[in-house]
């Protein structure tokens, strides 16, 4: 089991909740817009947000859009000690750093000191864009020389000190970066933040996103996901809700299945599955809801559903547990529905 590794009022690690992250479009040097948005992912479920740390502004904004925000807020900082000192010193709960790019073992040490002082973590790690010259030579570009480059950087801190370290090895390629999370998952024992990266737009990422983290989270492997899209950050955060509930490891939601339909439906299930969707789609509470194209597959095939509609050519049928509550028309259908859902959630 992964050692715990506490992010302001949050702990990932050693068996606790998988936190669900994404990284702001926006500098937070313009508090009052990255504090909205900030405001905006919380609310969709997003637990932890990073913002990229390019000037001293950025680094001293932590701490004031911080106290809008509600969550905790990582900085990204590449290239420059100071602004990582900076935006420890500027209130940021965790920092993301390669030691490898920041100065030498010199500027880690200094970071290292201020980590130490702030009592926050830091995330490191590597992609396929920043392996260490001596693993690339040596192993290639593959799970060894990304696992191995991660784990170097983690040490050099762990050198001076810095133990609340959490890990990532992320790629584009889903098979490279599965496999390299394997192998440092059988290494050490640091709190992983899974992911796979430039995974592209909304659709294929997603994909890409769902077929790695399935494979790693179905064998216990990532405390903390990101699902990096070229899309908005609230779909970020709707993609890792929808993964981590499929596989079975975010169940305070309500999920909605819904049979693919063939001729036997005669009724709009397609359309009427998606406004059910969305209906529900900040509901916190277990709930399972069926939305089914006809009596073959409806109290039947969906009879563990809490509630769940069935249609067909004289009307529709809403069930609980696979009995039948009520029929109702399909022009009706909506709103006495809905509202059988508004009583079982109250």
């Amino acid at each position: 089991m992964s050692r715990k590794v506490k992010i302001g009022n949050l702990t990932i690690g050693g068996g606790e909740k998988i936190a669900v992250q994404s990284m702001s479009t926006l500098k937070i040097s313009d508090v009052g817009a990255a504090a909205e948005q900030a405001q905006r992912l919380k609310e969709a479920g997003c637990d932890i947000l990073r913002f990229s740390v390019q000037t001293e502004a950025d680094a001293k904004a932590f701490k004031e859009v911080k106290k809008r925000a509600g969550i905790p807020l990582v900085a990204d900082i590449h290239f420059d000690y100071r602004l990582a000192i900076a935006a420890i010193e500027g209130g940021a709960d965790k920092i993301r750093i390669n030691p490898g790019n920041i100065g030498g073992e010199d500027k880690v040490k200094k970071v290292a000191d201020a980590l130490k002082a702030a009592g926050i973590p830091v995330r490191v790690g590597s992609n396929t864009g920043s392996l260490d010259k001596e693993f690339l030579r040596k192993y290639g570009k593959n799970e060894i020389s990304l696992g191995e480059s991660a784990l170097k950087n983690a040490a050099w801190l762990e050198k001076y000190g810095v133990h609340n370290v959490v890990l990532s090895v992320k790629a584009s390629s889903v098979p490279l970066t599965v496999k390299a999370y394997e192998y440092v998952a059988a290494k050490a024992d640091y709190p992983l933040h899974v992911g796979v990266t430039e995974a592209g737009t909304e659709y294929n990422g997603v994909i890409k996103n769902a077929v790695a983290l399935g494979a790693l989270l179905l064998n216990g492997i990532g405390d903390t996901v990101r699902v990096s899209l070229s899309a908005d950050p609230e779909r970020e955060i709707v993609a890792a809700k929808s993964i981590l509930s499929a596989a079975g490891l975010y169940k305070n939601r309500a999920e909605v299945i819904a049979c693919p339909t063939c001729g036997r439906c005669e009724w709009n299930c397609m359309e009427f599955a998606k406004k059910t969707e969305e209906y529900v789609k900040n509901v916190v509470k277990p709930v399972k809801i069926a939305v089914m194209g006809c009596v073959v597959n409806g109290p039947g095939e969906a009879a563990d559903a809490d509630l769940g509609v069935a249609g067909g050519k004289d009307g529709c049928v809403i069930f609980s547990g696979g009995k039948i509550l009520k029929k109702v028309k399909e022009e009706e259908l909506e709103r006495a529905f809905f509202g059988e859902i508004d009583r079982w959630l109250s």
